[in-house]
C-alpha cells in the first residue's frame, strides 16, 4: 500500500507589537518563528513546536491559516 502524503497545514504569523521590554523567553519564541520587525509576516508549518512558540507570545502575534 502506498501511503498518501497529506498537505501540511501552514500558518501565516505576523508580529503586531514590539518585543522591547518583554520576557526573554517570549522574545526567543518570536525569534524562533523567524520574526524580527513589526508587521513582518512568515509562513510556518502547523506543528506542535510552532504552536507552542505562538502560544507563548500570543499577545504579540496575529495568526491566520493559509
Amino acid at each position: 500500500m502506498a501511503a498518501k502524503k497529506k498537505s501540511a497545514k501552514k500558518l501565516k504569523v505576523t508580529l503586531m507589537k514590539s518585543m522591547i521590554g518583554r520576557l526573554k523567553n517570549h522574545q526567543a519564541s518570536v525569534r524562533g518563528l523567524g520574526l524580527r520587525k513589526i508587521r513582518q509576516e512568515v509562513i510556518v508549518a502547523d506543528t506542535p513546536e510552532n504552536r507552542g512558540m505562538i502560544n507563548t507570545a500570543y499577545y504579540l502575534l496575529s495568526v491566520e491559516e493559509v
